[in-house]
């Protein structure tokens, strides 16, 4: 009874996740011509920040809140303020559909960081079926993206060179979860990177965004709505569903079903962008992900752990 209810709870969570992580991206092209990207990261984390605030607080009250925490996280915040940066920036740029194909190259620079960083999982990364699901995965992703966004007068190559190195930043991050944060609970890891990363987030904004961000609250109250959806479901609870799936049901099927997502992105900004590909690049598309489901269902634990560092982030 107990195993049928975790594994319910787990599928409902998965759901949750993939429908949180398929709605961000919809909303970011929505607010592209209302907030600049500086000002939409800030906010955004900053707000998931002070949603978190609690467990940092109740962590140290109970003296459950290592000072090698904030060292630890790091890395792997840097790296998330990176692939924030590039991740938001590429809606400004393109559609929500090619954006959020071109992250699936996560799994590649996951394995380049983990070989160079994890030992190991270097046998994994060698084998057969790896380095064959990444070349289909390769294979596939090049003429989705070369072939560009048909409502959109074809390729953004500024669009796809940030999609690109937001899958640097994210797979980075999660290699840095994987390497510094392992030794921590992973939900007060995570609010512990979310505050460091909201204050870099907000450090950029200060500096870069227009009027320094403080123009936000004047702007129509369907935009600051639409801020904080984005927020709630991408950052303060998409990963906690994202975790409870892995906690209940596995890496491998969570991961493998959230490859689903830039399929359920692209035919919702269809209806909502006029986001257009050709039939070839679905095809493409498809044999991306059959490419990723190989890499990801490699055997054993180092698989595991890669496919859960390439799966974190897109908020």
């Amino acid at each position: 009874m107990r195993v049928g209810l975790s594994l319910s709870t787990g599928t409902i969570c998965l759901v949750l996740t993939l429908l949180s992580w398929s709605l961000v991206p919809l909303y970011l092209r929505q607010l592209h011509t209302e907030v600049d990207f500086w000002t939409n990261n800030a906010w955004r984390y900053g707000a998931s920040a002070i949603f978190w605030m609690p467990a940092i607080a109740w962590a140290l009250w109970r003296g459950r809140l290592p000072w090698r925490i904030w060292r630890d996280a790091l890395v792997p915040s840097l790296a998330n303020i990176c692939g924030q940066v590039a991740f938001t920036a590429a809606f400004h740029e393109m559609n929500p559909g090619l954006v959020t194909f071109g992250l699936r190259t996560q799994l590649i620079w996951v394995a380049v960081g983990a070989y160079l960083l994890i030992p190991s999982e270097r046998p994994i990364i060698l084998s057969r079926r790896y380095l064959l699901g990444a070349c289909i995965l390769i294979g596939g992703l090049f003429p989705v993206l070369l072939g560009g966004d048909q409502s959109l007068a074809g390729i953004n190559l500024t669009g796809t060179l940030l999609s690109l190195l937001c899958a640097v930043g994210y797979a980075m991050y999660g290699v840095g979860v994987r390497r510094f944060m392992g030794r921590h609970h992973p939900v007060l890891a995570f609010a512990v990177i979310c505050q460091m990363t909201a204050a870099g987030l907000v450090a950029l904004m200060l500096v870069f965004g227009r009027d320094h961000g403080f123009y936000v609250p004047e702007l129509p109250a369907w935009v600051i709505r639409d801020l904080a959806i984005s927020a709630f479901f991408g950052i303060a609870v998409g990963h906690v569903f994202y975790y409870a799936s892995i906690a209940r049901i596995g890496i491998v099927i969570t991961s493998g079903v959230l490859q689903l997502q830039p399929f359920l992105v692209s035919v919702a900004s269809f209806f909502i962008f006029g986001e257009l590909f050709a039939w070839w690049q679905w095809v493409a598309g498809v044999i991306a992900i059959g490419g990723a489901y190989l890499m990801l269902t490699c055997r054993g634990s180092g698989a595991k752990q890669l496919s859960m560092a390439s799966s974190e982030g897109s908020d």
